[in-house]
């Protein structure tokens, strides 16, 4: 309750105080209630005046009830205070802890109650549970008094269920299905085992994300004029879902025209800028495509000496013909210069982890396209859920000063789970990984697993940056055994060490530079009753072997870049040398390439694969461990050791120093909603592997091809991208061991 003690008629006539007085006060001095009055002594003022100051002292929040007495020349102010908080405390939170809400509201131990932050302070608590997909959470606040002017302030709150999106929709689109847009979001339609993933769960700043998701998806097909209008969420009359719609304005299909560039500068030739354009007439338009472009034209720029040059790119469009002409006209930038760079909200995070992903320091000249490249490489390293990078003037007219504002997120997990596979049985894995370490933006990762066969033991650590370049140092480290089966009749155990280099030749191109030092066994146990191939006991008698090898790996991946966002191709060429110190001496060489191709506006996906490796060896025969064995993943439709040199007396397989092999394979839905995250595909699998140094009269070496084809299933599981082969030999040898069955973690080149 709020007064003040003057009459209506009294509202023109004027006062004047010499004293202010104040009761009713016990936690707040007078003093300073008096000040929140600003009234001066001995000056005439209107009753506006006079209300204006009851409004300052009202207004608090401190008080629940203010009462101003004129009487004569002294003012009375009389209060009634709020209590002074004795605790907050949270009650029927069990999806957020404590200290998460504590920091999110305003509401403190010793400080004023105010019932007007208090609501805030529940609204605030209601927005966390909305960001974690929770829309029907509900936060009561209620007082429990302490006496002495103190009580303590509860939340009581009401979780609720997950809000899950009940269905995504789209209006608007013509040349591309709901599937295919459903496809290229994050968020999902809750459905089959939609307990088990996250996605499908609503999160409003996951909607907003899709909204961009979905603009530069159409812009990176040629659609120039594209636009996402809205994304509306409707939420379910018993508010446990919601309905996403969005709304999309194709436009048209554009390819690129001609592309020229034009000077506005004086003193500067266009002509070494023509001889840099990229383009390609007939290419579909993307915005990545010229920003790539605008790059190369500014290299040239700084490489002449031209540090405040910058290529605009001109757009004419040619709706008839579908075409989009390119001028990059070259103008004169404004002198400004970085001033500093500012870094806010890194709690872990180091300073020099985000520094890094800058290509500009304090000093260069500010460039904005820099800085908008920059930011996008500090989301893409997904240690925050939130990057903001703001431009501000700096102390000079010619100088900026670049904000950094990060909010981080989680960037560890650990694991557990059961796997399966139809040559290695059932097992379990242990698994942790950290993509931030100690803030350093290190990536370490280390894993237990073991099989009915097998049992591992990986540790790798990885440093992306080293020396805050584009080179990335890691070091892996591997202990593995296996036990005798029924494909591969000998024991194994492996010690390894591999510590790598890794960096560009190329935007689309890595080389990688390694070197392992390996100390193995191989182990058997030759019975009458369980006879084991001589040359396979010719490996055992051997024992430790220590291997030193240095190697390389070149990778070229083209898929689903900007300017080739359905298709593209992967090169990979590797080898590997060993003799520089240990045992053995051989030669190991090993190459892939494939093409793969979305068809049907992405709801199809072809994929074409072909592999083959050589080993030569220069130490004695070549052991069984060194020589290559087609696995279900290169190969199906065949058993480990299924194919290949083979011991004719006790049918073991021996594995092959060369391999070849093709593969074809699609994609497609089955008709299924989405949501179950299943798919079809059919395949052809072509190859053979063959030849073995050393060979004797008792192996079979038939370098015959072998032909396989199938169907599968594919599962986007929540334990990971599952796929089901269902094969049939069409060509192989009547020694070769046929499955007609596999389950196995699904795999790309």
């Amino acid at each position: 309750m709020v007064s003040l003690g003057v009459s209506a008629p009294a509202e023109a006539q004027t006062y004047r105080f010499d004293s202010v007085t104040v009761q009713g006060n016990q936690q707040i001095d007078a003093e300073t209630i008096a000040g929140f009055a600003r009234i001066a002594r001995n000056r005439s003022m209107s009753a506006a005046e006079l209300n204006d100051a009851y409004q300052r002292v009202a207004g608090t929040g401190f008080f629940r009830s203010v009462d101003f007495a004129p009487s004569g020349s002294r003012l009375i102010i009389r209060v009634q205070e709020y209590p002074i908080l004795n605790r907050v405390n949270f009650e029927g939170n069990r999806r957020v802890d404590d200290e998460d809400l504590a920091s999110a509201v305003q509401s403190r131990s010793g400080r004023v109650y105010s019932p007007s932050q208090a609501e805030a302070d529940a609204n605030t608590i209601a927005e966390v549970y909305a960001e974690q997909g929770r829309l029907a959470a509900r936060v009561t606040p209620r007082l429990i008094e302490r006496g002495n002017g103190r009580v303590d302030l509860a939340f009581e709150i009401a979780e609720g269920s997950m809000v899950e999106i009940e269905r995504i929709s789209f209006v608007g689109n013509r040349d591309f299905s709901e599937r295919r847009l459903r496809n290229a979001i994050e968020s999902a339609q809750a459905g089959f085992l939609s307990w088990l993933f996250r996605v499908d769960n609503y999160d409003e700043r996951r909607i907003a994300e899709d909204r961009r998701t979905l603009q530069d998806f159409y812009l990176s097909r040629g659609y120039a004029d594209a636009e996402v209008l809205s994304g509306v969420t409707e939420l379910t009359r018993e508010r446990d879902g919601v309905y996403v719609t969005f709304t999309i304005r194709e436009g048209q299909q554009y390819r690129f025209g001609s592309a020229s560039v034009q000077s506005e500068i004086s003193g500067i030739d266009p002509a070494p800028y023509e001889e840099a354009l990229t383009v390609r007439s007939g290419a579909l338009y993307s915005p990545v495509v010229i920003d790539n472009q605008i790059q190369q034209l500014e290299r040239v720029a700084y490489q002449s000496g031209e540090r405040f040059v910058r290529a605009e790119p001109r757009l004419t469009r040619n709706e008839r013909e579908g075409t989009i002409d390119l001028a990059f006209a070259l103008v004169r930038a404004d002198r400004v210069f970085i001033e500093r760079i500012d870094i806010e909200g890194n709690t872990t995070t180091q300073d020099n982890v985000i520094r890094r992903e800058f290509h500009v320091a304090e000093g260069d000249p500010f460039n904005p396209r820099e800085i908008r490249e920059a930011a996008s490489r500090i989301r893409e390293l997904g240690f925050f859920s939130d990057v903001q990078v703001t431009p501000q003037p700096g102390r000079a007219d010619d100088q900026a000063v670049v904000d950094v504002e990060v909010e981080e997120t989680t960037t560890g997990s650990l694991g557990f789970g059961l796997s399966y596979g139809a040559n290695d049985g059932i097992g379990g894995n242990l698994t942790y990984s950290e993509a931030n370490f100690l803030g350093r933006g290190q990536s370490v990762s280390a894993s237990i697993s073991t099989l009915e066969s097998a049992r591992a033991l990986e540790f790798s650590i990885t440093e992306p940056a080293l020396f805050d370049r584009d080179l990335a140092a890691s070091l892996d480290i591997g202990l593995n055994s296996t036990t005798a089966t029924s494909d591969a009749n000998f024991a194994t155990s492996a010690l390894r060490v591999s510590p790598s280099l890794e960096f560009p030749l190329s935007e689309n191109g890595r080389l990688s530079l390694r070197t392992t030092l390996m100390r193995d066994d191989i182990r058997v146990n030759n019975t009458r009753r369980n006879p084991i191939s001589p040359r396979i006991r010719q490996d055992a008698r051997q024992g430790r072997v220590i291997t030193s090898s240095v190697g390389y790996t070149y990778r070229l991946d083209t898929r689903y870049r900007g300017n080739t966002p359905d298709s593209g191709f992967v090169l990979r060429f590797g080898q590997d040398i060993a003799g520089l110190g240990g045992d053995r001496r051989w030669l190991r060489s090993t190459a892939l390439v494939g093409y793969e191709r979305r068809v049907f506006n992405g709801d199809v996906t072809l994929r074409a694969e072909a592999e083959a490796g050589a080993v030569m060896h220069n130490s004695g025969p070549s052991r069984i461990n060194e020589r290559f064995n087609l696995s279900s993943d290169q190969m199906r439709g065949f058993r480990p050791f299924g194919i290949g040199p083979r011991d004719r007396r006790t049918g073991d397989g021996l594995g092959g120093n060369y391999y070849a092999v093709a593969r074809l394979e699609a994609e497609f839905p089955l008709g299924l909603p989405q949501e179950y995250g299943i798919t079809g595909g059919a395949f052809l699998d072509v190859g053979s592997l063959w030849g073995i140094d050393a060979p004797t009269a008792n192996v079979i070496d038939r370098r015959g091809l072998r032909a396989t084809a199938g169907v599968s299933l594919f599962w986007t599981s929540p334990l990971g991208p599952l796929r089901f082969n269902f094969s049939t030999p069409l060509r192989r040898d009547p020694l070769d061991e046929v499955q007609y069955f596999d389950f196995s973690i699904a795999t790309r080149f």
